[in-house]
């Protein structure tokens, strides 16, 4: 019996990495229908982390927090096996707000806080936060602030809430974190390994998807800056250059600094929970896939993750994605065998997005088709 192994992350703005997976392989199963598929959703600790965890056993627990710009946002985080894990986005994820220069300078990290909070209240073990997708770049200033620290100017005042506040940090107080923290560990789950500051930290990178144009770019990494200094004379860990700090926002560098966090890859965290790794044992083919396949794909993403495995066992790979935007080489290069894009056969970007299920069902069926008259 052909054994096949389905996972692929989420398709942004059209379906989870879970949907994706189910559509898959009713394509799959409309060329083989007595194959052996098993469903192993993936993500790489951005957003769609909490659904994969779901698919796993994870339970979701819901609450309102304080969003990016100060409403109220309904959020969740996921529990597994006594670890809470809180996706930064959930909170401050982009989708609430218009970017723009207030926004990039002003939305905050406070509603995360609020989940590490809640998470810890109701006994976690451990915490796992990821950090993708959000609208701030603070530095998780907010998200420290929620969970008790003081973070305060020269005159021991409170700086208030967003990013462009830290241009007045000058001391952080962080007995109060440590304290309700207590000894529960904490991961920090990303791939990306841009610094907090410079050309190719926070604000530089990431800042101008928020909204922020050169003069707010040059003010957040100035302010995170300041941020950096005030975190290594609370006695924390030097972060302003370290790889990776610069992820969320700098969120990642607050946790880093903060919580005492350790960076982890986002994918392997997520894909050891996934049983991705048992699966492919033995297994004959495996599909992959996300929204866009492209060079940042190859830079620790989920399909890279799954090539990489698929290689190690020899089993062959194909891939679907929205798009695909690496030439034939780099799919070579990646062990792939077939590849197809759904806007290649849809007459528009908004036909391929709304019908997408239906896309990847009938493109998983040719390429496995393909794949088996070989």
């Amino acid at each position: 019996m052909t054994r096949v192994v389905i996972a692929p992350d989420k398709f942004k703005g059209s379906l989870t990495a879970v949907e994706a997976a189910e559509a898959i392989a009713l394509g799959v199963r409309d060329e083989l229908p007595d194959a052996d598929v098993v469903l192993c959703p993936v993500a790489d600790g951005g957003e769609g982390t909490i659904e994969v965890l779901e698919n796993a056993g994870g339970r979701i627990v819901r609450l309102s927090v304080r969003g990016p710009l100060d409403e109220a946002v309904d959020a969740r985080y996921v529990v597994l096996d006594g670890t809470a894990y809180v996706e930064s986005a959930r909170a401050c994820g982009i989708e609430f707000v218009t970017p723009s220069p207030e926004v990039a300078l002003g939305a905050h990290t406070w509603g995360v806080g609020e989940l590490l909070a809640d998470a810890l209240v109701h006994g976690a073990r451990r915490l796992v936060l990821t950090v993708g997708g959000t609208a701030s770049t603070d530095g998780g200033a907010g998200m420290l602030a929620a969970l008790g620290a003081g973070v305060l100017d020269a005159f021991d005042s409170p700086i208030g809430l967003g990013g462009g506040t830290l241009s007045r940090v000058a001391k952080v107080e962080l007995g109060p974190v440590r304290e309700r923290l207590g000894s529960v560990p904490v991961a920090v789950a990303t791939d990306v390994t841009n610094p907090l500051l410079g050309p190719d930290g926070a604000a530089a990178v990431f800042g101008p998807q928020k909204g922020a144009g050169t003069d707010e770019v040059a003010a957040l990494d100035a302010a995170l800056g300041r941020w950096a200094i005030a975190l290594a004379n609370a006695g924390t860990p030097e972060v302003a250059n370290l790889a990776g700090a610069g992820a969320g926002g700098g969120i990642a560098a607050g946790a880093i600094a903060g919580l005492s966090a350790t960076a982890e890859s986002g994918f392997d965290l997520i894909a050891g929970l996934t049983g991705v790794d048992t699966a492919l044992i033995g297994a004959d083919l495996v599909i992959t896939g996300e929204g866009s396949l492209d060079e940042q794909s190859l830079a620790g993403k989920a399909p890279a993750g799954i090539a990489d495995r698929a290689r190690r066992a020899a089993v062959p790979l194909l891939v679907l994605a929205g798009r695909i935007r690496l030439d034939s080489a780099r799919l070579t290069g990646l062990g792939v065998v077939g590849s197809s894009a759904l806007i290649d056969h849809a007459p528009s970007l908004d036909h391929a997005r709304t019908h997408a299920a239906e896309l990847l069902r009938a493109r998983a069926a040719v390429l496995v088709r393909d794949w088996a008259s070989c």
